[in-house]
């Protein structure tokens, strides 16, 4: 019998899914794309194997996957209801933090408690209010979230309250030490929140390709591309499912990398949803968990550095008050690709297109994907909408005509990620201009039509032809490629997005986009722009041919769209290993006493030495064990010291004050974890040693 050698990458994307087959090589066997059905996500990971070669399903050894369901879900403010519980936490943490956003109608519960920086109790627990929150929150929520003040230097409070969760409820329960161990106490309830929200996505996506795999008696295991680029298994993606926040772009830079290997470059993935840039130098992309942006939010993940904003094939062309065109971040769903599945839909179009226009044009409703929770939470008019989306889409200027208490129903759901509405997209642009041609080019020109209409008589902006789609559409694909552009400066800006005001980058990168670009010139002016000459622009993604050759044209670089760039999500998701990384902190609170925080509480020593080499034997073996549980084989162990230290001014010497020793285990995917004999060697800690302030308050 052939020993299985063929690869199965498998990307979930806003708009598409794909397949692909790697051989040893990593060269691509094959490649298939389907529509993404969001109501039912077997029926488009089905389509997309079923066009692969059949014959080769049985010599597959390895099923990764990459989505961008976290990233979408967090950029459009989507995700289920979770009940966060915050020990020792005050409002202005929760507010800081924007914490009431994302728990998307649950509850943030401030329980007394938690630590300080030393790791001792500032507060005894209360479990007793606690357990009536819990008690209260239990059937309204999806997934529970823990972080405690200080949890990370003792998690104590988080692991009594998740005792607590989990005798009480059935459902899932994230701590914040789990995640995350760096010092930023909103931040780290932020991926917390996170966390709890994704998991019945990330859940679905498991559960429909465990499905497919059994069906197509596929017997190989299944691993999920992180937002670092490696892989973990997919029940730790279940567990952890905020480390998949930037798969889909973490797995594009490693697929354009394979297909398009470039030392120095800028890789720019553009999907249905998003755009994701990412800088690669000397070969390697950036792994980072200070710069991880999604939007306007920055979780406590290690990932690649990407850049990442709502701009992509599906999003909504809008007027925007003092802008005028505004593209995204909202993903709706493009009239071309509504019409190509719901051939019905098109008549109302024909009819629609001389009738007077309002801000519900253009708008029908279909349903995505609606958790337990959210269902048993619905109103009496938010079931009937929901009934309603199951039968097709629902056109909204009809259904605020005949029901309004049914159409604000269905705005509450669209609001809470449930359902999602059609619109005018540069996809449908695409389609005016003979540059896409794969949905209906019909329906995109009556859209264009109406939403010019609607632009001029609803919004008052706008000069455009009667009856021409060519004009509007023209005019959105230059709104894309100036954006795009904005957008590449942005990225390329962006060294850490804490230290930078998000509107200020935005202004800069507008400027010198502009300035680049040439839009700006001015004759005899002593300042020149340009990006880097040893830069050249890979662009993948399906709309990548679309509007890459103009934006490289501006930016006068070389451009690469390699073949296969429109999988190469799914290319990117089983070029990879497993890699987990653990961290574990010494500190010195007073002179001659080095404190280790380890998983059971603080430990002290009386020499740096002896507490540096215990921090690094646990990062090591929590490292190791976090591999393992992801689904590596043979691994190997790297240990690095970051020692901060400030100048006695009273001496010569020099006084430590904090060290971060870190580990790495990297393997690649195994069926059976291998057992693990290496020892380390002497001389495998590298030290670096930087003059710093000290850590702040968490």
């Amino acid at each position: 019998m052939t020993e299985p050698t063929l690869r199965l990458g498998v990307d979930t994307g806003g708009t598409y899914t794909d397949a692909v087959l790697l051989d040893s090589d990593g060269g691509v066997v094959s490649a298939a794309k389907a529509l993404t059905s969001h109501h039912e996500l077997t029926i488009g990971i089905r389509e997309a194997i079923d066009q692969l070669p059949a014959e080769t399903l049985s010599q597959i050894s390895l099923v990764s996957l990459s989505t961008t369901l976290a990233t979408n879900a967090v950029v459009e403010g989507r995700g289920t209801p979770v009940c966060l519980l915050l020990a020792g936490y005050n409002a202005r943490q929760v507010d800081k933090a924007k914490l009431e956003h994302i728990v998307r109608g649950g509850h943030c519960a401030l329980v007394p408690g938690g630590h300080d920086a030393g790791g001792s109790e500032r507060e005894p627990l209360d479990l007793e209010q606690a357990r009536r929150v819990v008690t209260e929150q239990r059937d309204k929520v999806a997934a529970f979230g823990i972080s405690g003040l200080f949890g990370v230097r003792n998690p104590e409070h988080e692991l009594k309250l998740r005792e607590l969760v989990r005798s009480l409820t059935g459902k899932p329960v994230t701590c914040g030490h789990e995640l995350a161990s760096q010092l930023d106490a909103p931040r780290r309830a932020l991926t917390v929140a996170f966390n709890a929200s994704l998991i019945p996505y990330i859940d679905e996506l498991i559960r429909a390709i465990k499905l497919i795999l059994k069906e197509r008696t596929i017997h190989a295991p299944l691993m999920m591309v992180k937002g670092d680029g490696s892989l973990i298994s997919a029940d730790t993606a279940l567990a952890r499912p905020v480390e998949t926040i930037l798969s889909g772009p973490a797995a594009s830079v490693m697929g354009a990398a394979q297909l398009q290997p470039h030392q120095n470059a800028i890789i720019a993935d553009m999907g249905g949803t998003t755009t994701d840039i990412a800088i690669v130098t000397d070969g390697k992309p950036i792994i980072s968990a200070k710069a991880t942006v999604i939007g306007d939010w920055r979780p406590m993940v290690d990932a690649v550095r990407v850049f990442s904003l709502g701009l992509g094939g599906d999003s909504e062309v809008r007027f925007q008050g003092g802008v005028g065109l505004a593209i995204g971040p909202r993903r709706v769903v493009p009239m071309s690709l509504l019409v190509h599945r719901y051939p019905e839909v098109l008549t109302t179009l024909e009819r629609r297109v001389d009738a007077a226009v309002s801000p519900r044009s253009n708008r029908f409703a279909v349903a995505l994907f609606a958790e337990t929770s959210q269902r048993r939470s619905f109103s009496q008019e938010e079931s009937a909408a929901w009934e309603r989306l199951q039968k097709g889409p629902l056109d909204v200027e009809q259904l605020s005509n005949e029901d309004r208490a049914l159409t604000r129903a269905l705005a509450r759901l669209v609001r809470d990620g449930i359902a999602i509405y059609s619109g005018f997209t540069p996809t449908d642009a695409a389609h005016v201009l003979g540059k896409a041609s794969h949905w209906s080019t019909r329906a995109a020109e009556l859209t264009a039509i109406v939403w010019a209409r609607q632009m001029r008589q609803v919004y008052g902006w706008g000069k455009f032809e009667e009856n021409d789609p060519k004009g509007p559409s023209s005019a959105v694909e230059e709104h894309m490629v100036r954006t795009i552009c904005a957008a590449l400066v942005s990225a390329c800006l962006a060294t850490d997005p804490g230290e930078t005001h998000h509107g200020e980058r935005e202004r800069t990168a507008r400027l010198f986009s502009e300035w680049i670009s040439g839009n700006s010139a001015v004759d005899g002016g002593l300042f020149s722009l340009k990006l880097d000459d040893s830069r050249s622009l890979v662009a993948v993604g399906a709309p990548a041919e679309l509007y890459y050759p103009d934006v490289a044209q501006k930016f006068n670089v070389p451009l690469s769209i390699p073949n296969h760039s429109s999988v190469a999500n799914a290319v990117g998701a089983v070029a990879s290993s497993v890699i987990q990384r653990a961290q574990v902190t010494v500190t010195q609170p007073v002179q001659g006493i080095f404190r280790v925080f380890t998983s059971d509480g603080p430990i002290d020593f009386d020499q740096l030495e002896k507490a540096l080499v215990k921090a690094g034997s646990l990062a090591s073996a929590l490292a190791e064990s976090r591999a393992r549980n992801a689904g590596a084989g043979e691994i190997r162990i790297e240990i690095e010291r970051e020692l901060d230290s400030v100048d006695d001014p009273d001496s010569a010497s020099v006084v430590f004050f904090e060290g971060r020793v870190k580990a790495t285990a990297t393997g690649r995917p195994g069926l059976v974890a291998d057992a693990f004999a290496e020892t380390l060697p002497g001389d495998s800690s590298v030290v670096k040693s930087r003059a710093d302030r000290p850590p702040q308050a968490d």
